[in-house]
């Protein structure tokens, strides 16, 4: 169940990091700014649990897990436009 929820913080933060370099691109301060601090709580709050809380086996498992959710999270982010209208 655990490698469940590093899956999906993995696609809740690149998600969230993709969108914020989006409305970088757009120069939408306000939303990038909360992205970017949305995002960055997301992965170092995942770090912080790998490293505390796994032991070495699970630990790289976990790694590779949340590395998949990132990945999913980045194709999800590039396929959905919130809050990019021009």
């Amino acid at each position: 169940m655990e490698f469940v929820l590093y899956f999906l913080a993995g696609i809740v933060q690149d998600f969230l990091v993709t969108l914020d370099w989006r409305f970088i691109a757009k120069n939408k301060v306000a939303p990038a700014t909360l992205l970017s601090f949305l995002g960055t709580v997301v992965a170092m709050l995942v770090l912080y649990n790998i490293l505390t809380q796994l032991d070495a086996n699970r630990g790289i498992t976990a790694i590779i897990v949340y590395a998949a959710g990132i990945a999913a999270g980045t194709f999800l982010g590039m396929k959905f436009k919130f809050g990019l209208k021009d």
